[in-house]
């Protein structure tokens, strides 16, 4: 595992953007940058959609949570999630609420549509029950965009206006690998595709998803690439390391090729909407270099793990939380996530690094529930 570099792209509506917004209120707080943030994705930004759900990806219990304010809220994490944390970054006052219970006016600042185990395909992750895929996320926004225009008193074509002002984060294609591609029990589609072949169904896919959203009025969107799944413990301990690696590498190679096809979806996009920006964030790089940081446990959870890959509930995790890169066997400890948030966050903002710090040793003001 070798500590990467980012990948930055810096489109012209970030340059402006940072002139125009960076701004401090007289108490030494980054104003909110943005209106509102709207966050696509899977169990790495799921804040409590799946709690209402009939599937086993659901952690709104003990020792989930353990680090956060409120404690188990749904969110596969002992504390924060990125899409946490750089919500605090943006100058949020409040985290972004999950579309299962966002309600009245707290949806002008944005929702939470990401769902554990969801995916870009439809099938993926549904042997471990109901999730919210990313079609189906779409779908959510849908209402959502309709509500706002109810209560902006416009109709859908000025709502589209407030929501061209919007950040958008979309991080798919990480269960597309775990719960489908390299989950032969349940799934074919290793059996049918190359990993080259499969890559490219899922980028079709994927394109026209991204298209639908821009439709909606998305014209600021930021797409996450796969991290580093292969070097998650429940990977390790299913499949193996190979060639002396500490990793699985089939499986990082699968999202890498994955993320080349996502880089292309990126390029394509920009240049056929021109009025919007896509902006790639490269999570293999971020993730490798967050293990560069001097974590002394890299390939255990924190947590005792089931046979889901999920903290066993109510039992003690480890104490030394600051120290592991995992916190189950799937999803990074709030450590990490401080980490890939910041970095994430320069990809999109990079002159504004210095304004913000991050509460838990690294500075920043704590946000409110």
């Amino acid at each position: 595992m070798r500590k990467g570099a980012a990948l930055v792209l810096f489109p012209f509506w970030v340059v402006v953007f940072i002139c125009c917004m960076q701004l401090q209120a007289g108490d030494g707080k980054v104003l909110q940058q943005v209106p509102c943030y709207f966050i696509f994705g899977d169990s790495l930004a799921d804040n409590g959609n799946n709690n209402f759900l009939s599937t086993t990806a659901k952690v709104n219990h003990r020792p989930y949570g353990i680090d956060f304010p409120s404690g188990p809220t749904g969110r596969f994490c002992n504390g924060r999630t990125t899409v946490d944390i750089i919500a605090e970054l943006l100058g949020f006052n409040n985290y972004i609420p999950p579309f299962a219970t966002a309600k009245g006016r707290k949806i002008l600042s944005g929702v939470n549509y990401a769902s554990g185990s969801a995916g870009i395909l439809n099938e993926t992750g549904r042997h471990m029950g109901v999730h919210i895929s990313m079609d189906g996320q779409l779908k959510n926004h849908q209402i959502t965009i309709s509500r706002i225009a109810k209560i902006l008193g416009t109709n859908r074509s000025a709502a589209a206006k407030y929501l061209n002002k919007c950040l958008y984060s979309v991080g798919m294609g990480s269960n597309d690998f775990i719960n489908n591609y390299f989950e032969t029990k349940y799934y074919p589609t290793s059996r049918r595709y190359t990993p080259e072949q499969y890559a490219k169904v899922l980028a079709v896919q994927y394109f026209k998803q991204l298209k639908t959203l821009y439709s909606y009025g998305a014209r600021k969107i930021a797409l996450f690439g796969v991290g580093l799944i292969g070097c998650a413990p429940n990977s390790l301990s299913l499949h193996g390391a190979t060639n002396g690696s500490t990793c699985v590498d089939a499986m990082n190679n699968a999202a890498q090729i994955f993320n080349q096809n996502l880089k292309l979806i990126v390029n394509r996009l920009n240049k056929t909407k021109t009025d919007a920006d896509f902006v790639y964030v490269d999570g293999m790089a971020h993730a490798a270099e967050a293990l560069s940081y001097g974590f002394k446990v890299l390939d255990a959870g924190c947590c005792q793990v089931g046979s889901s890959g999920q903290c066993i509930p109510f039992k003690t995790p480890c104490q030394n939380r600051s120290e592991y890169v995992f916190w189950d066997a799937f999803h990074p400890t709030e450590a990490v996530n401080r980490i890939t948030a910041r970095l994430s966050y320069n990809v999109l903002f990079p002159s504004k690094t210095d304004l913000h710090r991050d509460h838990h040793g690294h500075g920043s003001h704590p946000i409110e529930l």
